[in-house]
């Protein structure tokens, strides 16, 4: 196995990330950004009913995870429009699945 070096890390680097993982930390957080990886845009109500959860449940996590930038939105007349950040954040829930799932 080969290991990558890691660089030093400053503190305000280390609290960031450390404040990621924690943000990450929730289980319908994670399924929240499942389910985003798999579509380009949801709609609050169609996310909860996807999870089976109350809309005020989602709309909570959905600003936890639009305050760690993994989440944006956009309106579209009345309705709002949540998708994944970037690249990055599929990247990273694509790497913590394999992990989790590696035997």
């Amino acid at each position: 196995m080969t290991s990558v070096p890691v660089k030093s890390i400053d503190p305000d680097t280390a609290q960031s990330l450390a404040d990621l993982f924690k943000t990450l930390g929730d289980p319908t957080r994670i399924k929240i950004l499942s389910l985003l990886t798999k579509t380009e845009e949801m709609r609050v109500c169609d996310i909860a009913d996807s999870l089976v959860m109350g809309q005020s449940a989602i709309s909570h996590q959905l600003r936890v995870l639009r305050a760690a930038r993994l989440v944006k939105f956009r309106r579209d007349g009345k309705e709002v429009l949540y998708s994944i950040d970037d690249d990055h954040v599929m990247k990273l829930l694509g790497q913590g699945i394999e992990h989790v799932q590696h035997a």
